[in-house]
């Protein structure tokens, strides 16, 4: 059995997702850690209903984020984590992160990349691009985390379909149901 940390940014549906599938035995993981980027998210209670540690690491705190992550890094080895996944969180890591956890931090993010990747698409933003560029098939991305933005090696991807009177709203809905479908599928993939 894997041991995995979850990292979030806010309500924590796709960590609510890992949870469930955790408990069903479709992934073979323990979270041994959810990690926070702030107090105040929905995601903690979530952890916390499940009786998962939270640790919150705000890059407010630091003086830069390397550090931050220097401190996290030295939590993650402690708690024995494997693997990372990365679940709604918003904080761009650094290099050292990256290098302890090299091929073994997980993302989603709502688009087929390399299409509508990297700085600045996220959220809204991804499904409203997709909608101007009048695309006709959209869908999510899993992949590994590597030094740029969104430009890792792929594990899995899912289409979902454009439709003309879409709203980035409606768009977003298809996808992120997906999501939390591929999400599973990928990590019992990756984890076994």
């Amino acid at each position: 059995m894997k041991k995995i940390a979850v990292f979030v940014s806010g309500s924590g549906t796709n960590l609510q997702n890992i949870i469930d599938a955790i408990e069903k035995k479709e992934i073979n993981a323990k979270i041994a850690l959810v990690v926070a980027s702030k107090q105040g998210i929905f995601a903690i209670e979530r952890a916390k209903n499940a009786n998962i540690p939270v640790s919150i690491y705000d890059k407010g705190n630091y003086e830069n984020l390397s550090l931050m992550y220097a401190d996290l890094i030295d939590e993650l080895k402690e708690k024995e984590v494997e693997y990372i996944v990365l679940a709604g969180y918003l904080t761009i890591l650094t290099p050292n992160i990256i290098n302890a956890y090299r091929q073994k931090i997980i993302n989603i993010h709502p688009s087929l990349l390399p299409k509508f990747g990297g700085k600045g698409y996220y959220g809204l933003k991804v499904h409203k691009a997709v909608i101007e560029a009048k695309e006709e098939v959209s869908g999510a991305t899993v992949h590994f985390v590597d030094e740029e933005i969104d430009t890792g090696d792929i594990i899995a991807q899912v289409k979902v379909p454009v439709y003309e009177y879409d709203t980035p709203e409606m768009l977003q809905a298809r996808v992120l149901k997906e999501e939390h479908k591929l999400y599973i599928k990928a990590l019992k993939k990756v984890l076994g």
